[in-house]
């Protein structure tokens, strides 16, 4: 199922990851009704390095460049599409790098480098000042991942307000909140994107961090676009549940009897034409993106600052890669007929996994106005670069 050139170096194992993949795929509909990834599952993901991948090499990381993590995320959204979105937030290290060096010595030290990460930043609650920091009650929705993390955090608006447009975070133990199951929706269900409840909970300034704010570290990979890596990761989810739809087409094709007697599906030249077609589509999509991710790379390699316009590009081309990966997920249904309608069909689940990935407000339409405003030479709405 994989290619090994594909690999990242967080992981260990190909065989180790093929199997996990293939136990993937069989479970996606255990996965549906549970309505969360299962830990057996998270624990294998922090075995592969799924969330060591992008820890710093300064507290025992990998740190794997933008690239290598995103491929990883692709191949896992290629046998589920919410496998592939929870395996995602194996981008947390980028977010709490935020964070003061100190702080994330005592994180690493304390719970090592393979930790989950997941947060509900929205609607931000105001915080209360307290002795010892900020008293943080509220409830925040989407908090993808949740289920499994082992740290948390909630957006909150502190009593003397950031100067930065972004929300500020708050970092806590999984165990000092409380999770809301309540996510009920047509697709992405197993993300387990429930509401994160706080009761009162006190979080020192120093595990409080700005959203997209910038790095307490400074190598590369920390200097990299936090807000368009974090819209890239979720994006290649629909690149790979795109890609795991044509594959089910072509696994249908050779040995699919139609009931009326019509050739098998991958004899009739309607078929040969569409599923060239969305090939094309795919992997052009696929190609600006990774292209899009290497510019901005090869300028941070060189100790440069990337311009604003290379940053637009990876939003841009990442809204453009959920929503051709959605399109052609919804394609690759259409081509097998009354065979893709069936929930025992994975044609059904990558349609609505593919269509839920194109509804994040990072993959919007706003992605466009600001793109489109950057090409007059115009500002973009603040939270876009």
């Amino acid at each position: 199922m994989t290619d090994s050139t594909c690999l990242p170096p967080s992981v260990r194992s190909r065989a180790e990851l093929d199997d996990l993949l293939r136990d993937i795929h069989a479970r996606r509909r255990e996965f549906e009704a549970l309505g969360h990834i299962p830990q057996d599952i998270i624990d294998r993901f922090k075995a592969l390095g799924v969330y060591r991948a992008l820890v710093a090499k300064r507290f025992g990381g990998d740190e794997c460049s933008p690239a290598e993590f995103c491929r990883l995320i692709e191949l896992i959204s290629q046998a589920d599409g919410s496998a592939g979105w929870v395996a995602s937030f194996g981008i947390g290290p980028i977010y709490l790098s935020a964070l003061p060096v100190a702080t994330l010595e005592t994180l690493y030290a304390s719970g090592g480098v393979d930790q989950v990460f997941a947060g509900g930043i929205f609607p931000p609650q105001p915080a209360q000042a307290v002795e010892g920091g900020h008293k943080v009650v509220g409830r925040w929705q989407f908090s993808s991942g949740s289920m499994g993390a082992d740290v948390v955090g909630v957006g909150i608006i502190p009593a003397v307000k950031d100067q930065a447009p972004l929300p500020r975070m708050a970092v806590m133990r999984r165990d000092q909140i409380r999770i809301e199951p309540n996510w009920d929706v047509m697709g992405l269900k197993a993300t387990g994107s429930n509401d994160l409840v706080a009761d009162g909970v006190v979080v020192p300034d120093e595990w409080t961090f700005v959203r997209g704010g910038a790095s307490s570290l400074d190598t590369p990979l920390f200097r990299y676009p936090a807000l368009a890596f974090a819209a890239q990761v979720l994006a290649v989810v629909g690149l790979g549940i795109g890609r795991g739809a044509i594959d089910e087409v072509l696994r249908m094709a050779g040995n699919r009897k139609s009931v009326t007697g019509a050739p098998n599906l991958g004899d009739r030249i309607y078929v040969q034409l569409e599923v060239a077609r969305i090939e094309a589509e795919l992997r052009s999509a696929r190609s600006w993106f990774y292209e899009a991710i290497d510019d901005v790379w090869r300028v941070l390699m060189a100790g440069g600052k990337p311009e604003d316009h290379l940053i637009s590009m990876l939003r841009l081309s990442a809204t453009h890669a959920a929503r051709v990966g959605a399109d052609v997920a919804r394609r690759a249904q259409m081509l097998s007929g009354m065979t893709g309608v069936y929930e025992s069909s994975p044609l059904a689940q990558q349609v609505r996994d593919a269509q839920m990935v194109t509804q994040h407000a990072f993959m919007g339409d706003i992605t466009y106005q600001n793109a489109g405003a950057m090409r007059f030479g115009l500002s973009p709405l603040p939270g876009y670069l």
